[in-house]
């Protein structure tokens, strides 16, 4: 026998208007009525009629995942990424939503396969996983006013972009602090992206850092290229450093393959910190002392104000802070008097 919205309705004990309202995520529902009415509709079988419902409403019922052109396979292999799908999956599943990858070798490829999402309708909206400048990607979406959410501090147009971030600057300023405080007094700030916000932003809390303890700032060390990295040695050399602050997890532990590569011991010679908390920080010695950016907490939060924004609901200027935390491990080392 078919199970219906009154049989869902009455084992709830709510009204068949009020299971209508949770199968659309309507605002105006509590999330503990959404989930006891949920749990009935999974123990009843129930499966809402959603090509029915989206012929009704004009609606993909699906969102789009864009995910940042990949230079190279260890961009492309990074864990971030795919925590965030995770999230995003998993909270677009409790709202009965499908979710779409956008992803591409060069960012033309990408805008092409974004601008045929939106006009063949295939989603509802995007979530765009990454700020740089210039983007061709953030433009398209502002220009035709398609509902998307940002992860991340938005490169332009601040007031009229919804976005969730981590205070990357803050990330950056603590992540050196720790550093001073273990005794580190020349640090460098490693890098393998040079346009995405993320990087200025925690580039500019290292910068901070270190003029409030008036100490030494460098410029980055970008090693973008392979033939970047034979600045590394010649750089370490001449700053003396005996720390360093890295932009992110999977890029430390290609720092750490060079340091040893160039005889320097880690953290004896030279001390790494880097950002993200990744199942990277503690696949192999010395365990990685990295920054939690609560990378799930990203994802589902971004999913929650896209949701918003397919109802309706205001969008204009939305920003949303997720806390982070330093976990201590191995690669960090003090400074021996």
């Amino acid at each position: 026998m078919t199970v219906t919205v009154k049989d869902v309705a009455k084992k709830a004990k709510v009204s068949p208007s009020t299971v209508s309202r949770v199968i659309n995520n309507h605002p105006s529902i509590s999330q503990a009525t959404k989930k006891k009415v949920r749990k009935i509709m999974d123990e009843l079988g129930y499966f809402p009629n959603v090509s029915a419902r989206n012929l009704g409403k004009q609606r993909a019922n699906s969102l789009g995942v864009i995910l940042p052109v990949f230079g190279s396979k260890e961009k492309m292999g990074n864990p971030l990424y795919l925590e965030l799908i995770n999230a995003i999956n998993e909270r677009a599943h409790e709202a009965q939503l499908t979710t779409a990858i956008a992803s591409a070798k060069t960012q033309a490829e990408l805008l092409h396969n974004i601008q045929q999402m939106h006009r063949q309708k295939q989603v509802d909206g995007f979530i765009l996983t990454y700020s740089q400048k210039n983007d061709p990607i953030a433009s398209y979406l502002q220009q035709n006013q398609i509902p998307y959410t940002l992860i991340g501090r938005p490169a332009e147009k601040e007031t009229s972009t919804v976005y969730v971030d981590n205070d990357n600057q803050l990330l950056g300023k603590q992540a050196t602090e720790y550093l001073i405080q273990k005794g580190h007094q020349n640090i460098l700030f490693a890098t393998n992206v040079d346009q995405e916000i993320l990087f200025f932003e925690r580039y500019f809390g290292y910068q901070e850092a270190l003029m409030l303890h008036q100490l030494p700032t460098h410029p980055a060390l970008t090693l973008l290229e392979p033939h970047d990295y034979l600045d590394f040695p010649e750089r370490i050399k001449q700053t003396q450093a005996s720390a360093i602050v890295v932009i992110d997890d999977i890029f430390a532990l290609r720092v750490i393959q060079l340091a040893e590569l160039h005889s320097l011991r880690v953290p004896e010679d030279l001390s790494v910190i880097s950002f993200n908390n990744s199942i990277f920080a503690t696949l192999v010695h010395p365990y990685l002392t990295s920054i939690d950016i609560e990378i799930s907490e990203l994802g589902k939060l971004a999913t929650e104000k896209l949701l918003e924004q397919f109802e309706k609901q205001p969008a204009t200027g939305v920003q949303l802070i997720v806390p982070h935390r330093l976990v201590q491990r191995e690669t960090v080392q003090p400074v021996e008097d």
